[in-house]
C-alpha cells in the first residue's frame, strides 16, 4: 500500500462508518470517512490519491450520482459500491461509469480489504498514466509551430517532399524540422511518433487533474 493514498468513505449510516473505519484501520489503510457526498465534496480534492468506498442509497444525493459527478470533473479516483440494495441495472450503471466493484452489504471483510487494494493498484497505474501524458504533453509545447506542423503531417502519412510542397519549404528543411521534432518528442520511430501525437491531440479528462 502506497503511504500517501487515503480510503474515502461515504455513507450515511454512522454504525456501517465506524465499522468500516475500524476494518481499514486495522488492515493499516488511512482513511477519511463522512457522512454524506455534499461533505465529500467540500473536502475532497482530486489531487489526493486513494480510492472510494461509497454507499448507493443515500439521501439527497446517490452514490451514482455522486459518481457521474466526479466523471464530469475529470476525477480519476476508483470507486467500489457499497449497498444493502444492490439491483441490476445500478450495477451495470455503476461498471460502466468505471466502478472497481459493487458489493452487497454484508461483505466479508477479505472480499472489502482485496477490493481495496485492487482499487488502490489502479489508482496508482492512473496516476502513473496521468503523469507519463502531461510529460508528453510538455514535449509536444517545446515545438516551434513549424515542427508541431511536420509533426502533423508527418503522422498523417504524408512524406517530406509533400510536407514540404504544402508548407512551401524545401524538402531538407522539412527533413531538419522532422530530425529536431523526433528528437524533442523522445520517438525513436514513426509508430511512436502517432502514439505520442494521439496523446499529444486528445481531449482526455485525465488532464484535469492538475485543474482542481
Amino acid at each position: 500500500m502506497h503511504e500517501k493514498q487515503t480510503v474515502f468513505l461515504v455513507d450515511d449510516d454512522p454504525a456501517m462508518r465506524e465499522s468500516l473505519v475500524l476494518i481499514l484501520e486495522l488492515a493499516g489503510y488511512r482513511v477519511r470517512s463522512f457522512a454524506s457526498p455534499h461533505d465529500f465534496l467540500e473536502a475532497f480534492s482530486a489531487l489526493e490519491p486513494g480510492c472510494l468506498l461509497l454507499d448507493q442509497r443515500m439521501p439527497e444525493m446517490s452514490g451514482i450520482d455522486l459518481q457521474e459527478l466526479l466523471l464530469a470533473r475529470g476525477c480519476p479516483l476508483p470507486i467500489i459500491f457499497l449497498s444493502a440494495f444492490g439491483d441490476v441495472p445500478t450495477t451495470v450503471r455503476a461498471i460502466r461509469g468505471g466502478a472497481i466493484d459493487f458489493l452487497e452489504k454484508p461483505t466479508s471483510q477479505d472480499i472489502l480489504l482485496q477490493r481495496v487494494e485492487a482499487a488502490l493498484e489502479e489508482d496508482r497505474k492512473r496516476r502513473e498514466e496521468v503523469a507519463v501524458e502531461s510529460e508528453i504533453r510538455q514535449r509536444f509545447q517545446q515545438l516551434t509551430p513549424r515542427e508541431q506542423d511536420v509533426m502533423s503531417l508527418t503522422t498523417q502519412g504524408f512524406t517530406n517532399k509533400d510536407i514540404a510542397r504544402q508548407l512551401g519549404i524545401s524538402p531538407r528543411t522539412v527533413e531538419n524540422h522532422r530530425s529536431r521534432m523526433m528528437f524533442k518528442m523522445g520517438a525513436a520511430n514513426f509508430a511512436e511518433l502517432c502514439r505520442l501525437s494521439a496523446i499529444c491531440t486528445s481531449a482526455s479528462g485525465k488532464a484535469s487533474l492538475t485543474n482542481n
